[in-house]
């Protein structure tokens, strides 16, 4: 592949398009509850830039002078670098952290008692104790919002901030420090040893190689793109002036199973299923492989068939069952399947990657040359470094704030297991939403009795666990992935490298003051963002129960959890030995998950429309169809823009794509 060196000015006009979204992010996304800027692994701001810069600014400079244009390598370059930003503006870390590290103090004059067990515990150097600070900040400070944000700005007390963000800034840094390293390590396996497909990044990719070869506006006039790409805009303006002009027809989206679904019997845990039309994941579906999105709505539809089975014979498990929890959507026993098959999975990556890491060790040791025609952004001797220098440095900050070494260490090889898992998820798989059924800590804590944990070990675990480990809808490791992928091509590497580390650094800064400003302006009791409060409350609450209450291992989780890790070795066998094994075992870990929820209907029709094709069509006609698929993507995402906009100026927003 012919390499294109990526200039300064792409990397400074990702930086400014970086400062820009995390500035707005919160604003957006919180005051005005608009579409996220993110949303997901496929970004909507992303999205948004991509397009302004090929359709607009890229022609305008060209125009001027043609080397001033930004060649594809440039522009995909910009792409990661506000990609692997704006998660870290809102969900992906700043939705929840402020609240999460201000809640114990809250509770001492909200809630006495839950306050007085939580407030010793809390290290006053992470956790603010300023009564004062904390009431300011959840009421609004005085006549702020007589006041521009530049005002709030300069009265923010940062003294009294300056001490936790040191500690936890360290934390944010040696974390994703270790996730650049982790992704330098398995990229060259999952990029071309196992030829990964990474559908979301498909449409991307096109778009490449028609700029490329100067035919973009030929892409676009294809009649398959502007069948795909007008259902979208149909659908959405429809719905979209239905939202503002009742009177205007609006085109259902949502149907609910529930009035044609008994509540019990059989069938019962179809109960609440809905079905949700979304062309954009429609069109993911369709780019993925037929085994895995056949995988993704086949294991939902078997996994609701438990609940009825399990009445069926008699087996009525109370949640009760389950003891104290902190998953996302954890609800029933059986969905502890999770944790096992996690950790079985996640075994199975490591291995399929044996030789790799072999020959990276043996590299690193013997200090051969293992990284000539490395693919990824990282060679893998510094990802190696990096990533050991990150996890060590993350054990000794808990340590230093008073955790057990040995539950320290057991807890972030869990949360890590996890997120390798989880990225393999979203980039195979093609997952532009993805949630989590149970938290890291409900499959440590289901083998363990609590009483061995010291208090300090379980309350700061959990704390962590909930700013870093829990809510993957904007989770960093995946966007990092694709950022290796897109990587390929760019010279220099370390320069697409370096575009990413300092956009994260820059979107940590801007996010956080951004952020901070919000609540200090309106008050983070008066904001419509009931979800962060109340998950980070309750993460809280429920440690307070668990220290007061100390729970034993719990006997049905571990046997969901054996059956899930037995299942998921049968389906890892089934899928490595035989070539007309249907299902992929990645579908079973989607399960639970409320991301399937809304996104089964649209992996089935994909999985249908791929099927059909190739089977009736075959590969030629699969590469003329799948321009109705990349329209249905680029329709969805265009009018998910155009309404963003609108919901600025409007006093009600219309939502493309899930929140």
């Amino acid at each position: 592949m012919r390499e294109s060196p990526v200039r300064l000015p792409a990397l400074m006009v990702g930086l400014v398009l970086v400062s820009l979204v995390c500035a707005f992010t919160p604003y957006n996304n919180v005051k005005l509850l608009n579409s996220p800027l993110a949303g997901g692994h496929f970004p909507l701001a992303s999205f948004a830039c991509m397009i302004l810069l090929l359709l607009a600014i890229n022609p305008l400079l060209g125009v001027v002078k043609k080397s001033w244009s930004f060649h594809f390598q440039e522009l995909l370059l910009i792409w990661c670098m506000i990609t692997t930003a704006s998660g870290i503006a809102y969900t992906g870390l700043m939705r929840t952290f402020i609240i999460n590290i201000t809640t114990p103090k809250w509770f001492t004059t909200t809630s006495g008692n839950v306050g007085d067990i939580l407030t010793p515990l809390a290290p006053p150097s992470l956790f603010p104790a300023d009564s004062k600070l904390i009431a300011t900040l959840y009421s609004g400070m005085d006549g702020a919002l007589d006041m521009s944000w530049w005002e709030i700005l300069s009265r923010i007390p940062w003294n009294a901030w300056a001490l936790p963000m040191l500690w936890w800034g360290l934390f944010v840094l040696l974390l994703y420090a270790s996730f650049i390293g982790m992704v330098g390590l398995f990229s060259h396996q999952w990029i071309e040893n196992e030829k990964m497909n990474f559908p979301l990044l498909r449409v991307l990719e096109m778009m490449g190689e028609t700029v490329e070869r100067g035919s973009l506006w030929k892409f676009f006039s294809q009649k398959h793109f502007i069948v795909g790409f007008s259902i979208p805009v149909i659908l959405h303006l429809f719905n979209g002036l239905h939202t503002y002009y009742p009177e205007v027809p609006q085109i259902p989206t949502l149907i609910l199973a529930q009035p044609y679904i008994p509540k019990e019997g059989l069938l019962s845990g179809f109960y609440k299923a809905k079905i949700y039309i979304y062309p954009a994941f429609i069109g993911f579906a369709f780019l993925a492989s037929k085994q895995v999105s056949f995988s993704f709505w086949a294991f939902f539809i078997m996994g609701g068939f438990l609940p009825g089975l399990l009445q069926f014979i008699g087996w009525r498990l109370p949640a009760a069952a389950l003891g104290t929890t902190f998953g996302p959507v954890l609800s029933r026993v059986e969905e502890m399947q999770m944790m096992g098959a996690f950790a079985v999975f996640f075994f199975f990556i490591v291995w399929l990657a044996r030789d790799h890491l072999r020959m990276v060790l043996r590299g690193i040791f013997q200090k051969s040359d293992v990284a000539e025609g490395f693919h990824g952004f990282l060679g893998p001797r510094p990802a190696f470094f990096l990533f050991m220098g990150g996890i060590i440095g993350l054990i000794a900050w808990m340590n230093f704030f008073g955790m057990d070494l040995l539950p320290t260490i057991l807890f972030l090889a869990v949360c890590f297991m996890i997120q390798l898992v989880v990225a393999r998820l979203v980039c195979q798989g093609g997952l532009p939403y993805f949630t989590l059924a149970l938290a890291p800590s409900d499959g440590f804590l289901a083998f363990l009795n609590t009483r061995i944990l010291s208090p300090l070990t379980l309350y700061l675990s959990l704390v962590v666990q909930k700013v870093a480990f829990l809510d993957m809808r904007e989770s960093l490791m995946p966007s990092l992935f694709h950022s290796s992928k897109l990587s390929n091509g760019s010279s220099p590497k370390k320069r697409f490298l370096w575009g990413i580390i300092w956009s994260i650094l820059l979107g940590l800064i801007i996010s956080f003051a951004a952020m901070l400003s919000l609540y200090y302006k309106y008050g983070i009791n008066t904001l419509p963002d009931d979800w962060a409060v109340e998950t980070a409350r309750r993460i809280h609450e429920n440690a307070a129960q668990l220290l007061t209450h100390p729970e034993e291992y719990k006997n049905w989780s571990m046997v969901f959890c054996t059956i899930g890790a037995v299942v998921m070795a049968l389906l890892v066998f089934g899928y490595h030995h035989f070539i007309w094994w249907p299902l992929h075992p990645i579908g079973y870990l989607t399960t639970y998950s409320s991301a399937m929820q809304i996104l089964w209907f649209g992996f089935f029709i994909g999985w249908l429309c791929n099927t059909l094709v190739l089977r009736y069509g075959g590969v030629r006609h699969f590469k003329e169809v799948r321009g109705l698929f990349f329209g249905l993507i680029v329709g969805d995402m265009v009018m998910a823009v155009i309404w963003l906009v609108v919901g600025f100026f409007a006093s009600i927003s219309y939502h493309v794509l899930p929140l």
